[in-house]
């Protein structure tokens, strides 16, 4: 039992002893540095129960404390807070049972609990990913790794967009301007090369639309007439037909994308158990939109177009099905969604890593879902995330005007390789180890900085000011852990034996850091936030570095001071490689 459970429950028998009244919860804070004491009660939430004067309740439930539990010597309050003092021998005895642990924090799935699928990147096939794609990799993989860590069984997915007169754009151009080439011809990473050629359709179709203009049509009707669009339409019809010519081009191309997204993710560090093709799914749906139909949850308009009506539930009337008969997204959604139960009949809940501008549109698939009858449907997540803003401005795909992934990746390791040079960091590294140090810097400087954000807020991305070697950055962190390492170089000591000392207080509060750990995993799982790891992980660092500035390490003594002090930095290194782990971010021995 932890130390909040043992308190919380002697904090609710002290009540019903002295006040006669049954809590449900007790409120706990940390205590403010200006107070004696290691974990502060709040009494202010008891008085709505408890009539009488917060500090005089406090000093009764305070000597109830110092009584009954071994592990608490002394408490003092400040008007509504109760600041409990903690023995040292608690501390120590905790710090005994975890400093051999090195998944300390993690917890062991249990084979009999339902899995979560975790959908994350979902590209479309005529671009490259670029930043906003970024945040959502990040996002969904580290959210994935979080549930694992709290003990969820998890799958990670993704649906590739890869159908839709989008796609048939970028088919289209290369078509008519790409005179054959490839990206092996081109020495162009595939993405990107097709990426081209969407930007190259959007040119094109701009001078149509202002030559038709010239000629005397309206805006509206240039572009619609426009005869690349035209072309364009018509391919995307031949596709769904099947045509051979064209469905062989779209293998060829798609393929192109996907040996491209593949490197991408390997350089980003994310990767998938299973993959979604639209292709495949986008008629999924409508069996279902059948058995909506028999069951009164859909209902079909005098056009044949079918509808699912949720105005009782404060929402709209929604489409799930044209009047032509054709699918709509959410009738692929509702599709997939069953599919993957089918494919993975262990999977009790999903989460939907995809930006904010969806928000409506996965409240209704969650609410069909249920309506359909689907018992997984209320453990449905959407991970709802804000854009990425960079100080030049806004981002759009088909006027070249994206933040390329792979080229950001580059950037931010050649910045890690100028700021490094300039403190000169890295003497005696060979280049080769330079190189990868780079990378691991730039990549966990980019990484932190996204992923410190609460995700459904907006970033402003500056790459310089993420790889700053100060602050709440990834290389500070990353910079302590290297620090740590070469301090288990120089100790040569035996680090096996349990040491029983008075603690220093710097010792003490990083402890009760260490201690935080395992709660933070599982808060950042039901709230599906990697910030709260990212944010605990900086807190653990500062406070270790004060514990640096403060305490000789080893310069101590005594022997079992040294061994002690050792014994802490080694496991406060392997919380921060924890940590890391789960937001995806490496740790270097030697920085």
């Amino acid at each position: 039992m932890s130390l909040q459970e043992t308190l919380s429950n002697q904090v609710k028998q002290a009540v019903l002893a002295y006040f006669n009244v049954v809590l449900e919860t007790v409120e706990f804070q940390a205590t403010r540095k200006e107070f004696a004491g290691d974990i502060t009660i709040v009494i202010f939430p008891m008085l709505r129960f408890i009539k009488g004067n917060p500090g005089q309740i406090g000093e009764t439930i305070g000597n109830y404390l110092v009584e009954n539990v071994e592990d608490v010597k002394a408490f003092n309050v400040v008007k509504g807070f109760l600041n409990v003092e903690i023995s040292d021998a608690y501390y120590i005895n905790f710090f005994n049972t975890i400093k051999h642990d090195e998944s300390y924090g993690f917890v062991t799935p249990n084979p009999k609990d339902k899995a979560i699928m975790v959908e994350y990147s979902s590209p479309n096939t005529n671009k490259p990913l670029h930043l906003g794609h970024v945040r959502n990799n990040l996002l969904g993989y580290s959210v994935a790794e979080i549930l694992k860590a709290s003990g969820k069984k998890v799958y990670k997915t993704q649906i590739i967009n890869d159908r839709g007169i989008h796609i048939c754009k970028s088919m289209l151009a290369w078509k008519l301007f790409g005179n054959g080439e490839t990206p092996e011809s081109t020495g162009l990473k595939g993405d990107k090369l097709v990426g081209n050629y969407y930007v190259k359709f959007d040119q094109e179709y701009k001078k149509e639309i202002n030559s038709l203009i010239e000629k005397g049509k309206s805006e509206e009707e240039a572009k619609k007439n426009a005869p690349i669009l035209l072309d364009a339409q018509q391919m995307l019809q031949k596709w769904e037909a099947g045509d051979k010519e064209v469905v062989e081009l779209w293998k060829k191309m798609n393929g192109w994308v996907y040996e491209g997204f593949a490197e991408t993710y390997k350089n980003l560090g994310v990767d998938f158990d299973t993959l979604y093709y639209e292709s495949d799914t986008y008629l999924l749906g409508k069996e279902f939109v059948v058995e909506g139909l028999k069951s009164g949850v859909f209902i079909q308009e005098e056009d044949g177009s079918v509808w699912c009506d949720l105005t009782e539930d404060g929402l709209d009337k929604k489409i799930v099905q044209r009047s032509d008969g054709t699918a709509v997204y959410m009738t692929q959604d509702i599709g997939t969604a069953i599919q993957r139960i089918k494919d993975f009949p262990d999977v009790g809940g999903m989460v939907y890593t995809v930006g904010n501008e969806q928000d409506y549109h996965f409240q209704v698939l969650f609410l069909i879902l249920k309506k359909l009858g689907f018992e997984w449907a209320k453990n449905l997540y959407h991970l709802s995330y804000g854009m990425v803003d960079l100080p030049s401005g806004k981002m759009k795909s088909r006027e070249g005007t994206v933040v390329d992934a792979d080229d950001l990746i580059t950037e931010m390791a050649s910045t890690a390789k100028e700021i490094s040079e300039e403190l000169g960091k890295l003497d005696g590294y060979s280049e080769v180890e330079k190189q990868e140090l780079y990378s691991i810097i730039g990549l966990g400087a980019l990484k932190y900085y996204i992923l410190k954000v609460d995700p459904k807020k907006r970033i402003l991305f500056d790459p310089k000011e993420s790889i700053d070697f100060q602050g709440n950055t990834g290389p500070f962190i990353q910079y302590t852990y290297a620090r740590i390492q070469a301090i288990l170089r120089k100790a040569d000591l035996d680090l096996s034996a349990n040491i029983d000392l008075p603690l220093h207080e710097k010792e003490k509060e990083l402890l009760k850091q260490l201690e935080l750990f395992p709660e933070v995993i599982q808060n950042a799982a039901s709230q599906h936030s990697p910030a709260l790891v990212a944010n605990y992980t900086y807190e653990l660092v500062k406070e270790f570095n004060s514990f640096y500035q403060n305490v000789s390490i080893l310069g101590a003594d005594h022997l079992n001071e040294k061994i002690f002090r050792v014994q802490l930095s080694k496991q406060v290194a392997s919380t921060i490689k924890n940590a890391f782990h789960v937001l995806g971010i490496q740790v270097p021995e030697r920085m």
